[in-house]
């Protein structure tokens, strides 16, 4: 019998698939589509691992409340573990955050406290400081994906041996967006503890600190931090949970670019993606180019651009000055 005990147990192994009309080589560039996993994104991996690793630990109590700061997808990965493990989960979640995110949540039974994007991380109104506070108040536990070294861990024990085998060991290039860092970085480890010489490329949005930081080991000045429209990636703070010394170089795409190849991709290769996962793609593609027919540059698709209708139209993509008609 083919049945499944509960939805977890469909996470992982998601398709590798080949991008040929959006980079038609001679190089191959290939993207993971995280969309295949239970709740529809990568985050899915980190939710259940990083709760599994709390009970163990006993930071985690039968039916204690969980909280954390995400944009969205970390939430629905948290609260499908969450559910099927017997807590209530809680997610603060910058105002950027699309609508239909607020609602998925919502559908799933999470409590979202919407808070101010326009702050600085240590302000208290942050999403951050909000989610510390109601660890505090409410003794939750608090995973925060952005220390939990189970974030990364997740993708070397997972992300890594799928790519490594989905690819018969040929990958020459990991390429992915640079959010909380776990994806890239866990990845990375496990792929250059196989083949050393495998380049790892990190894809950050512009006002973003993550290049400014490869290039000059510390923050960049704060006039060189500001918002950006690319959901998901990017960051104004430094995480615990990116392993930069497994990161070569990081490249920046701005948004108007980022934005474009979700409907190049959408109509090229008929895969819809949000902006974070289409900057990715775009970085692949620049990475790919000049390289020769053994190169096989390998990306990441972190979750589907319906996650995201309430910005991936024309009328809300005018009022951001992305669709160049005024």
């Amino acid at each position: 019998m083919d049945l499944y005990e509960d939805i977890l147990e469909t996470l992982g192994n998601t398709p590798l698939v080949a991008l040929r009309r959006f980079f038609p080589g001679p190089a191959t560039v290939a993207a993971k589509i995280e969309s295949f996993n239970p709740g529809s994104s990568v985050k899915d991996r980190i939710g259940i691992a990083m709760i599994e690793a709390a009970e163990k630990s006993g930071e985690l109590e039968p039916g204690q409340p969980i909280v954390e700061p995400t944009s969205g997808n970390t939430g629905l990965g948290l609260a499908i573990a969450a559910i099927l493990k017997g807590h209530r989960m809680i997610c603060t979640a910058a105002d950027k955050i699309p609508a239909e995110k607020v609602a998925l949540l919502e559908a799933y039974g999470v409590e979202v406290i919407v808070c101010p994007t326009d702050v600085a991380a240590d302000d208290p109104r942050s999403y951050y400081k909000t989610a510390e506070r109601i660890r505090d108040e409410q003794g939750a536990y608090l995973p925060y994906q952005y220390y939990n070294q189970e974030n990364p861990q997740a993708h070397y024990d997972s992300t890594g041996p799928e790519i490594w085998r989905q690819t018969d060991g040929r990958i020459t290039h990991w390429v992915a967006g640079v959010g909380t860092g776990g994806t890239i970085s866990g990845t990375a480890k496990f792929l250059k503890e196989m083949n050393p010489d495998i380049r790892v490329i990190g894809v950050d949005p512009i006002g973003s600190i993550y290049q400014y930081y490869k290039k000059n080991g510390e923050l960049p000045p704060q006039d060189q931090i500001h918002q950006y429209l690319i959901d998901g990636i990017g960051e104004d703070l430094l995480p615990e949970s990116v392993w930069m010394d497994t990161i070569d170089e990081i490249i920046q795409v701005d948004d108007q670019t980022a934005y474009d190849a979700v409907f190049e991709l959408a109509r090229c290769e008929a895969i819809f993606t949000g902006s974070s996962g289409a900057a990715a793609a775009v970085g692949a593609r620049r990475i790919a180019e000049g390289l020769g027919p053994d190169a096989f540059v390998v990306t990441l698709f972190p979750d589907s651009g319906e996650r995201y209708l309430s910005k991936l139209n024309p009328t809300w993509m005018r009022e951001h000055g992305l669709l160049g008609d005024g």
